[in-house]
């Protein structure tokens, strides 16, 4: 019963993989859960509501308001009764809708309105799954903090034999079970990431930075919490939406206001770990107004900004985990190493712009573990929540 006392809300849509939703709805029972179902309109041409209805042991929701009564069906008591979202099958029809927000029926109105984790087991012919716009949705998802259950290979309703098959409701059952378990692994620890650019102010208007999104150390964060860490997340300037009770934000915009602000947390934490693409040199003086253009030259004196891995190496305990990363464009493993070593820290994240899809800005990641035992391990490219995963799946070897 490892699922005992947890809330599922199963969101169907249309495909005709929902035929098996009433066998998953029963094992998530068995296994103790809570389930809530509702559906896309279209769902229910593939299944009853009387079916979902008497398995759940609740009401099915199709939509907004109910007919007779005129009983509004609120999608935010729905989305905030959850403990976790699930999403079997997932057509590319709905996959689309929740990658760019629309919002047409009560289900995706519900997804817009969640703060849990989201599952989402696809479901859909191999042409539709292998299309660039369903892996860009999927991508998409993966990127907003959710969770793909990947389809499989097998027959097809359209005939065909590929990849594009639901996963069966016994393994879907056994993805949520490792994920209330994994969610466990680091409850009562503090968890320190720095994210995104640092921006130098040259004067009131202009300034040195990066090309970093943030979105590696978000990811961070959200594995982090998920696992039932509690998260001080350290940001620079970014686009980015946060919204995981578990992760505290501090906002920031030059190297000195990170430093400050790692430092003022550090002692507290058990993990660190610094993604953030902090600027090397900053401006000397700041003009305090806006420079004119002069001449065809423009001379700017920079001085080093200050070291926050260094000095956070320095005064690194014993039991606390300090990680940093390192993004290179040449002799790469070697440069990595000397940071790792220089910067005693427990290990290195090292990124290369010279791999095509990975670093600032994408939603995948490519990346090698270099840690201060000698070893170093290549992942291939993957999306950045599951580069997250890695990386906290390494630290845990760590700790035992």
């Amino acid at each position: 019963m490892s699922l005992k006392g947890k809330k599922i809300l199963v969101g169907i849509t249309g495909g005709i993989a929902a035929y098996k939703i009433p066998s998953l709805i029963r094992l998530l029972i068995k296994s103790g859960a809570e389930v809530q179902v509702v559906t896309t309109p279209s769902a229910l041409h593939f299944v009853t509501p009387l079916v979902l209805s008497t398995l759940s042991n609740k009401p099915v929701f199709s939509k907004f308001s109910d007919d007779d009564t005129g009983q509004w069906n609120s999608h935010v008591a729905l989305a905030n009764w959850a403990d976790l979202m699930l999403f079997a099958p997932l057509t590319a029809n709905t996959l689309a809708k929740m990658a760019h927000g629309q919002a047409d029926n009560l289900l995706t109105a519900v997804y817009l309105s969640a703060k849990c984790p989201v599952f989402v087991a696809p479901a859909m012919d191999l042409d539709m799954y292998a299309h660039p716009t369903t892996k860009q949705n999927l991508q998409a998802l993966q990127s907003f903090g959710n969770h793909v259950i990947p389809a499989t290979s097998g027959f097809l309703a359209s005939g065909l034999e590929g990849l594009g098959r639901m996963e069966e409701p016994e393994n879907i059952v056994k993805f949520l079970e490792e994920y209330f378990l994994k969610k466990k692994t680091l409850a009562n620890k503090r968890v320190l990431i720095s994210a995104g650019p640092t921006y130098e102010a040259i004067d009131p208007v202009r300034f040195i930075g990066n090309h970093s999104s943030g979105k590696m150390g978000l990811a961070l964060a959200q594995t982090a919490a998920e696992m039932g860490a509690e998260v001080q997340l350290v940001l620079g300037p970014n686009h980015l939406t946060i919204t995981h009770p578990n992760i505290k934000v501090t906002h920031v915009t030059s190297a000195s206001e990170m430093y400050d602000a790692v430092h003022q947390d550090f002692a507290n934490s058990q993990i660190a770990i610094m993604a953030a693409a902090v600027a090397d040199f900053t401006p000397k003086n700041m003009a305090k107004h806006k420079i004119k253009k002069g001449g065809q030259t423009f001379s700017l004196e920079l001085e080093a900004t200050k070291d926050i891995l260094a000095s956070l190496g320095k005064i690194k305990k014993d039991d606390q985990i300090l990680v940093g990363f390192a993004m290179e464009t040449q002799n790469e493993i070697e440069n990595a190493q000397k940071k790792l070593h220089k910067k005693n820290l427990d290990f290195i994240v090292l990124n290369s712009l010279n791999d095509k899809n990975a670093g600032f800005k994408h939603n995948t990641n490519k990346i090698s573990i270099l840690d201060k035992d000698g070893r170093i391990i290549h992942y291939e490219l993957k999306s950045k929540n599951e580069v997250a995963e890695d990386i906290f799946a390494h630290i845990l070897q760590l700790k035992k």
